[in-house]
């Protein structure tokens, strides 16, 4: 028997009556094949046996990698009896992965991986996993982990699209996936690839699009991708250099100033950032983020009234966010209305449970040091 993580494998022989009910050429019958055993169980009758006991088996064995020298029949016999099965598998992952069940969407993954090892469509669908991974922990304040989660999601999809002919779908997820990570260069490249064959409509006149805003913004500039990311690996006085390079020739792009914000509200000096941040809104940055960003540093130099209105208006753009959710918490708390803010922080814990913020506020909302400091 063979364990898996909470799995163990026999290995049976398969009965001249069972096996006179597969179709000829599809099992050997002098080679065992492994069936998943019951939890608890030892042994296994095969007088129970069925076709959707074997394939499991199977599977866990080709993506455990022995016995190697059966690899190349199991997986055979599993294309054999179940031709539609990375249809199958890839549909189940993306359900774990959008559930947020990344530990089993990943094992399913490999799974594939071992059964359709030079697959583009397995490894898109591993980008897109570690894609959606990476913006759970985010979400979740875990930002290291995911910076990691980022780009290990990053390194898939260039082996996703490194064939000769890539998935059409694959070069537009990770078009906007490089530019979520600031890398308008790489966005640029994909978007082209993607609208040099994709069919007339909605999805390449956005490609189309985008990449006419990054011309024209000269968002693949070097001195931003390199601002970028000095500040987000904590080097923002590096950051901010490469910024007022690229703001001497960019002095309208609404972005570079939201970069030299959040650089500056990273270095607690929230008058600057708050000047900054209402240069971007200025220049029509009128996104979430920045109006977020700018509550930030009013909330900081106790401007609350403005705060609230600008956080009021991200959260009407983008109503789920919760950073927006819980920072109207921390302005309630700064206010003296416990109730309030602890509502605001209830709100971040019933879209993302494991929030550590909200998680922390509530403890401190709960303590009667916090009650006697309000």
């Amino acid at each position: 028997m063979i364990p898996g993580d909470d799995v163990r494998l026999a290995f049976i022989t398969l009965s001249p009556e069972f096996a006179g009910r597969i179709p000829p050429g599809i099992l050997d019958p002098d080679i065992p094949l492994p069936v998943e055993l019951p939890p608890g169980e030892t042994s296994f009758n095969t007088e129970n046996l069925t076709l959707d006991m074997i394939i499991p088996g199977l599977i866990r064995l080709i993506a455990a990698g022995e016995p190697a020298e059966h690899l190349f029949y199991y997986r055979n016999c599993v294309l054999a009896l179940r031709p539609e099965i990375e249809k199958e598998l890839s549909g189940a992952a993306l359900v774990k992965a959008k559930n947020g069940d990344f530990d089993q969407a990943h094992e399913i993954i490999r799974m594939l991986k071992a059964l359709f090892p030079a697959s583009p469509g397995v490894l898109f669908l591993a980008a897109l996993t570690l894609e959606e991974e990476a913006g759970a922990l985010e979400r979740a304040g875990q930002d290291d982990e995911a910076k990691r989660t980022a780009a290990k999601a990053e390194k898939a999809y260039r082996e996703a699209l490194a064939g000769d002919e890539p998935i059409s779908e694959a070069l537009l997820c990770a078009a906007f996936f490089f530019m979520k990570q600031q890398d308008f260069a790489t966005a640029r490249e994909y978007f082209s690839e993607y609208a040099a064959t994709a069919p007339d409509g909605d999805q390449k006149e956005r490609a189309l699009e985008e990449i006419r805003r990054i011309e024209q913004y000269r968002l693949d500039d070097e001195h931003y991708r390199n601002a970028w990311l000095f500040i987000s690996s904590g080097e923002e006085e590096r950051g901010m250099a490469e910024l007022r390079i690229f703001l001497e020739k960019n002095s309208s792009v609404w972005n570079g100033w939201f970069l030299l914000g959040w650089a500056l509200r990273r270095l607690g000096r929230w008058q600057d950032g708050a000047a900054a941040f209402r240069k971007a809104l200025e220049l029509g940055g009128r996104t979430a983020d920045s109006r977020n960003e700018l509550a930030i540093c009013l909330i900081e130099l106790g401007e609350l009234d403005t705060a609230q209105r600008e956080l009021e208006s991200a959260l009407a753009y983008d109503p789920e966010n919760v950073k927006i959710i819980s920072n109207l918490g921390t302005l309630y708390l700064r206010r003296g209305d416990a109730a309030t803010a602890e509502s605001f922080f209830r709100t971040v814990l019933e879209l993302e449970p494991n929030d550590p913020l909200a998680q922390q506020f509530l403890k401190r909302i709960d303590s009667e040091e916090c009650r006697k400091d309000l």
